[in-house]
């Protein structure tokens, strides 16, 4: 993370009917789309329904407003990105259309550099950050979190995995490829190898460490592990990656909390998305949102907040 089921068509028409019965804006949504009308799941994304006892929740200023600005940092696939029709889709985007739905208030998802999505909300610009964002003590200070992944990095390597590569100790005396300035850099080169430590090849984009691999010029490749997830589960569909799964480490190497950032001043708003968000654990629609994105290992137990305070 940045250090930085099908449901048909029917059932996101019923979600917009309760939006409008609940007393909602139709005149947002996400991008120049905003005037057409709620941002609602389409086609095959999932859906869930209105709870009117979590809609009461909402800050007054916010239900006045009649929808929740989430601030997004695209593309960050699979977290955020576009598909063909220049929808935002991905895990952070399909998640807050459904908080929306839960909370029975329409959203707009507004793309914003990830270093200014903190400021966004301190100008009022965004109510909320949904944007793959650790949760660390340095920005508990001024944001605090609604957790909703657990996971840290990953090990990829050619599809079969031809040198058997089973934890992060088996890649001593390996080419490992990661993206310049990481923290993965720096752990790899911590790796206890005795005399035969990790070659680290640092290069300037996480896409330019994916093709050393794809190209034999590094033997595994590390990254975040949602990104890795992602990587191995859509190139050549599936078939050119495999993700090493390390049994001691089922969330992915030195994993870490992250999860939607609101004001820590904003408590009413905070309980209000917390709610929402146990609401769509306990219905297993966070859980098919999280498979959707290929990122099903990662999920959280229960939406709890801060818990990056104890990592």
């Amino acid at each position: 993370m940045k250090a930085r089921t099908n449901t048909f068509l029917g059932a996101a028409a019923l979600a917009a009917g309760a939006l409008l019965l609940s007393g909602c804006s139709a005149i947002t949504g996400s991008g120049e789309a905003a005037a057409a009308g709620p941002d609602l799941p389409i086609d095959d994304e999932i859906s869930t329904t209105v709870d009117t006892t979590l809609t009461e929740l909402l800050p007054s200023a916010i239900a006045e407003k009649g929808r929740l600005d989430i601030a997004v940092d695209i593309p960050f696939p699979p977290m955020a990105m576009y598909d063909d029709s220049n929808r935002a889709i991905g895990f952070d985007p399909e998640l807050g259309r459904l908080l929306g739905q839960k909370l029975g208030i329409d959203v707009s998802l507004n793309k914003q550099a990830f270093d200014s999505v903190i400021p966004s909300l301190q100008a009022g610009k965004n109510d909320i950050i949904m944007s793959g964002m650790n949760d660390t003590p340095e920005r508990q200070e001024t944001v605090s979190f609604i957790d909703y992944t657990h996971g840290g990095f990953a090990i990829l390597v050619p599809a079969g995995n031809p040198d058997g590569i089973t934890t992060q100790t088996d890649l001593c005396g390996m080419t490992v490829s990661v993206q310049k300035a990481t923290v993965q850099g720096d752990l790899l080169r911590a790796t206890e190898c005795g005399s035969d430590p990790v070659v680290v090849t640092e290069l300037p984009s996480d896409l330019d460490a994916q093709t050393a691999l794809r190209a034999g010029k590094s033997d595994a490749y590390v990254a975040d592990a949602v990104v890795a997830e992602y990587v191995a589960a859509t190139t050549d569909d599936g078939d050119a990656f495999d993700v090493v799964r390390d049994p001691e480490n089922p969330a992915g190497f030195n994993p870490v909390y992250s999860g939607i950032g609101v004001l820590k001043a904003e408590t009413e708003l905070i309980d209000a998305i917390q709610q929402a968000l146990q609401a769509l654990i306990d219905e297993g629609t966070y859980q098919q949102v999280l498979e959707r994105n290929n990122i099903g290992a990662y999920a959280v137990d229960s939406a709890e907040v801060n818990q990056g305070s104890d990592q």
